[in-house]
């Protein structure tokens, strides 16, 4: 549901409301995701999406590992305005000696959102996702310890992250998911085919990760940026196809210069066009990247305009 005259939207077929734009907080105390994090400078991140309008934040009990749901938890302790705060976390994750392994047990998932009400000091999680699915759990069993959490009040909605389409089926046998995450954007639209009518048909809502390709459709690169991190490995940022990608950016960065908005606004409203999509969960490292993301709520996109977008990158 889309409510035009309304900052805040639906989430599929929850009871949860929220502005279209989130925030992901994997860089609050994301410690084992990204090098020399200050967790003041994450806490304020919260701080700066929270006094801004933005009421959806993210997390997981991977990043960190549990550091960001300890931070994100403090600062929404300190607003005193749980109620008005929606909040999604994640959890499958388990160590096992050196070894990380995914588990979506009953027993497991029921466990792991005890730990993370405590972690987050909540009584409640408005949405939790099953954040990578194992290689043994029937999926709807796993799904129905999670409908025991929401039927006990500890969750409101439940999601499923990284689940392959038949697995997503499996999962939704009893109608139970609420939401899907995965990977999604402009340069990767395989989910357009098959997963995205999915949730359209089951009223479940698609909620996108990696929308600017590891900033590539932020419009922030060109032909002579070099990467030193995760991002070299990223084919799409390597070689003649890096090259064929900033042309297609290009072409967007005209869009954008004609409504006086960034790349990166243009490519996230577009997302929001689609009917399966809600809401946007953009991360950031700093609190003016939190201020600029909401700039996107700005951008009006005409018909002719998100065909013109939808064909560069056919």
């Amino acid at each position: 549901m889309k409510d035009s005259m309304t900052k805040h939207v639906q989430i599929g077929k929850t009871d949860l409301y929220v502005n279209p734009i989130g925030l992901g907080t994997n860089a609050v105390g994301g410690h084992n995701l990204y090098p020399n994090l200050n967790e003041e400078v994450g806490k304020d991140l919260v701080r700066t999406a929270l006094n801004n309008g933005i009421n959806f934040l993210d997390t997981a009990f991977i990043y960190g590992p549990e550091r960001s749901e300890e931070l994100v938890g403090e600062v929404i302790k300190e607003t005193g305005k749980r109620s008005e705060i929606i909040l999604a976390t994640k959890g499958a994750h388990k160590f096992v000696g050196e070894d990380t392994v995914f588990d979506n047990s009953p027993a497991f998932l029921k466990q792991s959102v005890e730990d993370s009400l405590k972690r987050l000091q909540t009584d409640y999680i408005d949405l939790y996702y099953i954040h990578f699915p194992d290689d043994h759990t029937p999926k709807d069993e796993a799904v129905g310890a999670l409908k025991q959490m929401k039927d006990e009040g500890k969750i409101r909605a439940i999601g499923v992250s990284n689940f392959s389409l038949d697995q997503l089926k499996e999962a939704n046998k009893d109608g139970y998911v609420d939401v899907h995450q995965g990977e999604y954007h402009l340069l990767q639209r395989e989910a357009e085919k098959e997963l995205l009518p999915y949730v359209k048909e089951h009223n479940i809502s698609f909620v996108p990760y990696f929308p600017l390709a590891a900033g590539l459709l932020a419009g922030k690169y060109n032909k002579d940026t070099r990467f030193n991190d995760l991002r070299e490995n990223m084919p799409h940022l390597q070689g003649d196809a890096f090259i064929q990608n900033l042309a297609k950016v290009e072409q967007v960065r005209k869009i954008a210069d004609a409504k006086g908005a960034e790349v990166a606004h243009v490519v996230l409203a577009w997302y929001l066009t689609n009917d399966a999509i809600d809401v946007m969960i953009p991360g950031a490292k700093r609190a003016d990247q939190v201020l600029n993301n909401l700039k996107t709520l700005d951008v009006q996109l005409t018909a002719a305009e998100i065909k013109e977008i939808d064909q560069i990158f056919s």
